[in-house]
């Protein structure tokens, strides 16, 4: 590695920064821009080329859009879902019992990533999805979380995590109320940004110290 490059530790995947070799060819732009009056932006050139402008792009198995919805996640997401009943069906008819069909389901077809997308996914694309957990469950013949349970679990899960890691670049966002019980609310003008991880996970706390 070069002396002068960085890794920086938090990011999704371990990602050294500085003295990159880009192909620019693989190279994408995407714009997310919600100001009232949007304007051009320039292209950005890499060496003489001129990099590709897209609406979407996917990271690390999420799709991203330039609008920051989700129903091109979920719909990928829910076909992807369905190729995978049919090995789950042929499991089944291999007389696999319930746990075995349980760890197939939970380690290839349930939804990865969820706390990044789930909590600005429409009431359609939340339908979509739970279509697929019902399915499952029938093939399985036993019950499973529904996948609002996975999602609130998991940001339970991952906010919890980085409550207990003082080294975390989030970690702040979890203030205690002098009360010592609940956590400070982020302020979020806008239902996207109420919607997304922080703030639900706070409100998740919150809920539970009312228990």
């Amino acid at each position: 590695m070069h002396s002068s490059n960085h890794i920086i530790k938090f990011a999704d995947d371990t990602t050294v920064v500085d003295n990159l070799s880009l192909n620019v060819d693989k190279t994408k732009e995407m714009f997310v821009d919600f100001r009232r009056t949007r304007r051009d932006h320039s292209p950005l050139h890499i060496d003489g080329s001129t990099v590709e402008i897209v609406k979407s792009t996917k990271f690390l198995g999420v799709h991203l859009a330039e609008d920051l919805t989700w129903p091109l996640n979920t719909s990928t997401i829910t076909k992807k879902a369905q190729q995978r009943l049919y090995f789950l069906r042929r499991l089944r008819k291999a007389h696999l019992p319930p746990p075995i069909l349980t760890t197939f389901y939970r380690g290839t077809i349930e939804s990865s990533c969820i706390t990044a997308w789930f909590g600005n996914c429409t009431a359609s694309d939340r339908k979509s999805l739970q279509r697929v957990v019902r399915t499952a469950e029938k093939i399985i013949g036993a019950s499973l979380p529904t996948i609002t349970d996975i999602y609130t679990t998991r940001c339970i899960r991952k906010a919890n995590s980085i409550v207990d890691d003082h080294t975390h670049p989030s970690h702040t966002l979890f203030t205690l109320l002098p009360s010592g019980k609940r956590y400070r609310s982020i302020r979020a003008l806008t239902s996207r940004l109420c919607n997304s991880f922080f703030p639900q996970a706070i409100r998740l706390f919150n809920n539970q110290s009312l228990v």
